[in-house]
Formats: C-alpha cells, structure tokens, sequence
C-alpha cells in the first residue's frame, strides 16, 4: 500500500506546482491587464462623458464600460442586480430612488454637473419664440408634435412638464406630446423633422449640428437640472472610487464644459 501511494503522491506535488508556476507567470499580464469599471448615466452625457472615458483609458488607468439611457431605466436595472459600479443620473429623483432602496453608497453621492432646458427646432428652421408667460407654444405646433422625454419617467420630461406647467401652456400642448424614452430620443426626433420642436438640454442642443436652440427656458420655471454621481451600492472597488475622483479634476470638467 504504502509503494502504490508515492506514485500518486509525487504527480499530485508535480500537478500543484505547476498550477502555482503558471499563477506565478501570469501575475505580471494580470496586474497590467486595464481595471474594468461599469458606470450607468443619462444619456444626456453620452458625448462628454464618453471623451471623458476615453482619456481616462489612454492614460492606462482603467477599462472604462458605459451605459447610456434614461436615468430612470438605469436606476431600475441597478435594482434588479445589473453590474454598475458608478451612477449617473440626470435629475435627483432616480438617485433618491436608488438611495431609499439601499442600492447607492450614501458617502460617495456628490452633484457632478448642472445644465439647461432649452427649446429646439431642426437648423433649418425659421421658427422664433420668446418663452415666457403664456407663450404660443401650441400655435407654433399646428397639427405637429413637441418632442419630449416622457414626462412619466423621463428626467428632461419631467423638467419639461415642470416648466410648460409654471408658464401656462402645460395644458394646450399636453395632448401633442411626442413621449420619446431618454433625451437622446426626444432630440433625434427633432433632428429628423419628425418634430418641428422639442425639450431637451442645452448639452444635447450643443452637441448635435442639426438642431437649433430657439429659446432657453427660464431657471425658475423648473427646479435647477442636477446630475448626482454615487457609487453603486456593494461595489467600492478602488479603481470606480479613482475614476469618480477623476470626474471633478480640472482635465474632465474642462471636457464637461
């Protein structure tokens, strides 16, 4: 018995420290292999924060993975378990949301950025309104759409509802309604002509050539457009904490801007 057991304890040994050798060979290409980091936000910062995350990744510093869509879609796929480390929402609203559930890191939550809601129109288009009190809204519509995030969910949307509700038109428009499921959305129908007007930030308005800003909306027709930034609840990793750092350094809010 004992002479049938050497051979078997000899290839045993021989089989562990191969294994070990080849962890220790592979140590090196696994610590110079990128940290990935999962960060959900609005999609109205798909443009800067993707240039954002693309220089933070050629300075070697991480792999970043983006998901842009409305912030309350995103908000719900972190409660039902989707792998984010980072949250970025457009409004307050969705962070609370996340907040009361558990599912954020109350310590890490900051306000990243602020924007604008402005009134668009395709840039070819000659239309001129002065948003104020009462403003012809519906008149400069006709039989056509005012393209929006849906007011029921969408973050724009619901800025929007907030600011054609103070100024009086809510009502005469509210059945002309193009619902679109982010900002993003709301702005391609206006870029397509589809919509001869539409809600969205000034950033989406700056960013997209085929659209023009016809009118900014006041600041206290709605309340001020905040993008909170939190870690996802449960996923401290060091790497997310860097990058969230990164987002309020000069170089990425030079970007932002």
């Amino acid at each position: 018995m004992v002479s049938a057991q050497r051979p078997r304890r000899k290839g045993l040994f021989m089989r562990r420290f191969l294994v070990a050798l080849c962890f220790l060979l592979m140590a090196p290409a696994l610590r110079a292999q990128p940290t990935q980091i999962r960060i959900f936000a609005a999609a109205s910062l798909t443009d800067a924060l993707g240039e954002i995350a693309k220089s933070y990744q050629d300075q070697g510093k991480g792999q970043i993975t983006a998901s842009f869509a409305s912030s309350s879609d995103l908000a719900r796929q972190i409660e039902h378990g989707a792998p984010a480390d980072i949250f970025i929402s457009a409004d307050q609203q969705w962070a609370d949301y996340l907040d009361q559930r558990g599912l954020i890191d109350k310590a890490s939550r900051f306000n990243l950025l602020s924007n604008e809601l402005v009134l668009v129109a395709p840039a070819g288009s000659d239309v001129k309104l002065v948003i104020a009190q009462g403003f012809p809204l519906a008149a400069a519509l006709g039989d056509n759409r005012l393209a929006v995030g849906d007011p029921d969910h969408v973050p724009a949307g619901i800025y929007a509802h907030q600011a054609l509700a103070f100024l009086g038109v809510w009502g005469s428009v509210e059945t002309k309604l193009a619902r679109a499921g982010s900002v993003r959305a709301a702005l391609l129908f206006v870029e397509r002509g589809d919509c001869p007007l539409g809600i969205v930030y000034a950033s989406d308005a700056q960013a997209d050539p085929k659209v023009r800003v016809v009118a900014v909306f006041p600041a206290n027709s709605h309340p001020p457009v905040i993008y909170p930034a939190a870690l996802v609840a449960g996923r401290p990793s060091p790497a997310a904490i860097e990058f969230l750092h990164y987002l309020i350094t000069p170089e990425a809010a030079a970007i932002f801007k």
